[in-house]
């Protein structure tokens, strides 16, 4: 390879690098501009009606007169939506995606069945740039449950969450108060990856939102620990930053009981900035006290 070939390849990796392009999903590049236009073209979507064959022909004669110019002709009306299955069917409208993520997770009896839902729910974005569902690790019928944000690269890649550097800081501070993952849930907000691990919209958390409070609501533990802002301000509705909202227990509505709810920091932030593994030892202390039915000093 010449040194021009090389500085080429390697500018464009950089380039896709920071365009969030970090791992490959296939061995052949996948034109998405042509599924969209191919999908739309499925739907109906934006095509005129097809010309007619009675239209006027065309003289080739040079000394024939031009042609009148025709009106456009009417646009077709979209196909209709072929009959779906219930609130499974993709939503194109945020608010519609909602209403659906609503509907089929109240319908869930089972983690599997939510889990089967999820793998068929099309109304987020996000699970077409995903490789896979990230829905779970851990013991579902653990006292105590973990939810982060959204799953990373490495989350994506094996379908589990906090499996990555994160995962091993976890996994660590688990081990401090005597846990593993055989004796916690663990799960994220969003069960896709965000393309390039960019901060989910809340329109996109939105959509995701009754599937883990439905989540939560099924494994059903006695207490719940919200790892990151993200994450506690989604499921205990409230706008404060994680410095304010950690380390302090608030109530949980499962739907069938309240249970206790604590924030803490992300491993990711305390990858970042070690100094904060203090206070969540802290948290981490008081979550073992709630655990054994104790008092946090």
């Amino acid at each position: 390879m010449t040194s021009f070939a090389y500085e080429h390849f390697r500018d464009a990796l950089a380039f896709y690098a920071e365009a969030g392009v970090d791992v490959a999903i296939g061995d052949e590049p996948v034109d998405r501009f042509a599924e969209s236009a191919a999908e739309k073209a499925r739907r109906g979507v934006g095509r005129s009606a097809p010309q007619t064959a009675s239209a006027q022909p065309v003289n080739d004669s040079p000394a024939a007169s031009p042609a009148p110019v025709r009106a456009p002709a009417a646009p077709r009306a979209p196909a209709p939506a072929a009959a779906g299955p219930g609130p499974m069917a993709a939503a194109q409208a945020p608010d519609q995606a909602v209403m659906a993520a609503r509907e089929a997770a109240h319908t869930a009896a089972s983690l599997d069945e939510l889990r089967a839902m999820l793998e068929a729910f099309e109304g987020c974005p996000l699970k077409r740039t995903a490789t896979r569902l990230v829905f779970a690790d851990g013991n579902p019928a653990a006292k105590v449950m973990f939810v982060g944000e959204a799953p990373g690269r490495d989350e994506d890649v094996q379908g589990l969450p906090f499996v990555g550097r994160s995962g091993r800081l976890l996994d660590l501070m688990l081990g401090a108060i005597g846990l593993d993952r055989t004796k916690a849930y663990i799960a994220n907000v969003i069960p896709w990856r965000p393309p390039g691990n960019r901060t989910p919209t809340p329109q996109e958390t939105a959509i995701c939102l009754p599937f883990i409070r439905r989540q939560v609501e099924l494994a059903n533990p006695d207490v719940l620990v919200c790892l990151g802002g993200p994450s506690a301000q989604a499921l205990l509705s409230t706008t404060e930053g994680i410095t304010k909202l950690r380390g302090r227990f608030m109530s949980y509505d499962t739907g069938s009981r309240t249970i206790k709810a604590i924030a803490t920091f992300h491993p990711a932030y305390l990858l970042r900035t070690p100094l904060g593994k203090r206070l969540a030892w802290r948290d981490m202390l008081a979550v073992e006290a709630a655990l054994n039915g104790e008092t946090a000093g």
